[in-house]
C-alpha cells in the first residue's frame, strides 16, 4: 500500500435504492455491495445508503437531502415502463425542472424494438428525462438511465445497473482510496474490547471495527483497520498484533485489502 497524495480530498457518495419490492422482501438488493466496492476502488467513499418506497414525496425528500450532503448520489430502480416506476418524475420534481421526452432516448428505443415490439406509450415512458439530464447508456436492455447534477439514475436489475455503471464511471472523479488491513484472532470480543477502544483513541486517523464470526476451525474475530493513510494502517495494525499477543491470543490471519 502506498500513501495518497497529501492534497487528496475525500470524495463522498450515497446510494438511494428505490422500490417497494425491496422493502417487501420480494427482491433482494444486490446493487449496494457492488456499488460500494466499485466506488471504493475509484477513491469515492460510500457514506450512506437508503432504501425507500415508490412514493414521490419520499424520493424527492431523500434525494434533495443526499445530493446536498454528498459529492455523488446513485439511485437504483423505478425507471421502467409501468405506473409504479416514478423515479424520473420524482427526480425532475426534486430538481424543480420539467420532465421531457428525450429524443435520443426515443431513438434508442426505436432501434432496440424495431421489428420486435411496438413502441407504445408505456415503453416511451422510459425515454422521459428531467430537463438538462444527460443519458446513461444501457448496453443490456437499451432503455437508458440519466444523470442530472451530481445524481446518477440507474436501473434496479443488477446486470443492467452494473453495465450502466461501467459505462459512466469514467466520468467520476475520486479522491484518496480507502485501504484496509484485517487481523483475525481467536480471542473473544469481551476480552479485547477495552484495549481495542484504547487503540482506536490512539489512532484517530483510522477506523477500527470488530466483527465476530465462526469458521470450520471455530470462533474467530476479524479486526479491520481502515484509512486512506497506508502508514497509519500499518502502525495501528502492528500495535494491534502486539496487543493480541500480549493478551495471550493468536493472529490467525493478517491481510491487506
Amino acid at each position: 500500500m502506498s500513501d495518497p497524495p497529501p492534497d487528496a480530498k475525500t470524495v463522498t457518495a450515497a446510494v438511494l435504492v428505490i422500490g417497494n419490492e425491496v422493502l417487501s422482501g420480494r427482491t433482494k438488493d444486490a446493487n449496494l455491495a457492488y456499488l460500494a466496492g466499485e466506488l471504493n476502488a475509484l477513491g469515492i467513499r460510500l457514506m450512506e445508503a437508503r432504501v425507500i418506497a415508490d412514493i414521490e414525496a419520499a424520493i424527492v425528500e431523500a434525494l434533495n437531502e443526499l445530493r446536498a450532503r454528498y459529492d455523488y448520489v446513485f439511485t437504483t430502480g423505478g425507471i421502467g415502463p409501468t405506473h409504479d416506476d416514478i423515479t424520473a418524475e420524482s427526480v425532475a420534481k426534486a430538481f424543480g425542472v420539467r420532465l421531457l421526452r428525450h429524443p435520443e432516448a426515443v431513438a434508442i428505443l426505436e432501434r432496440r424494438l424495431a421489428g420486435r415490439a411496438p413502441l407504445n406509450e408505456a415503453r416511451l415512458r422510459m425515454a422521459n428525462v428531467p430537463e438538462g439530464g444527460e443519458l446513461i447508456k444501457n448496453p443490456v436492455s437499451g432503455a437508458p438511465g440519466f444523470r442530472i447534477g451530481n445524481v446518477f439514475v440507474m436501473a434496479g436489475v443488477p446486470s443492467v445497473m452494473q453495465a450502466m455503471f461501467q459505462g459512466l464511471k469514467g466520468a467520476l472523479v475520486g479522491g484518496a482510496p480507502m485501504r484496509a488491513r484485517t487481523l483475525v484472532t481467536d480471542l473473544p470480543e469481551g476480552q479485547i474490547a477495552d484495549p481495542l477502544g484504547a487503540l482506536q483513541k490512539a489512532h484517530p486517523e483510522t477506523e477500527i471495527g470488530s466483527y465476530p464470526g465462526y469458521s470450520p476451525t471455530g470462533f474467530r474475530v476479524s479486526l479491520v483497520i481502515r484509512s486512506t493513510d497506508a502508514g497509519a494502517i500499518r502502525r495501528a495494525g502492528d500495535e494491534l498484533a502486539a496487543m493480541l499477543a500480549g493478551l495471550g491470543g493468536h493472529v490467525l490471519e493478517d491481510r491487506a485489502e
